[in-house]
């Protein structure tokens, strides 16, 4: 039975990542933006056991925090900047970064559960 052997975990992740089934590494994991697919179209691995909730909110805001944060004082501290233009820049490049990386973390997120076999996969 194949669903009796170890479950390679940086595989699941990595294929998270890529936003590919974590089982198969072919079939995409979302069927919009965030909308996890009931089952992968290529291997049928059911993915609707899926229940991430707002974990990957969360890891999400940390990273952009992480990158946004430090440019503030790299911009002050090397130029005199409009602090409106500075203000309108950063919400645009933390908001595009935010919608760049919230998908890759929740395809993290439910590859990690598959692969540790949470939440009925």
């Amino acid at each position: 039975m194949p669903d009796a052997q170890e479950r390679d975990t940086r595989k699941a992740i990595l294929r998270g990542v890529k936003l590919k089934c974590p089982s198969c590494g072919s079939g995409k994991v979302f069927a919009g933006y965030l909308k996890v697919k009931d089952e992968c179209e290529v291997c049928g691995q059911k993915l609707h056991h899926a229940s991430v909730d707002d974990g990957p909110a969360y890891f999400t805001l940390l990273v952009v925090v992480a990158v946004i944060f430090p440019m503030f004082a790299v911009i002050y501290s090397s130029f005199d900047p409009d602090p409106l233009w500075v203000a309108l820049s950063m919400m645009a490049l933390a908001t595009g970064l935010a919608l760049v990386i919230l998908p890759r973390v929740k395809g993290v997120f439910i590859g990690l559960q598959w692969a540790k076999r949470l939440y009925g996969f």
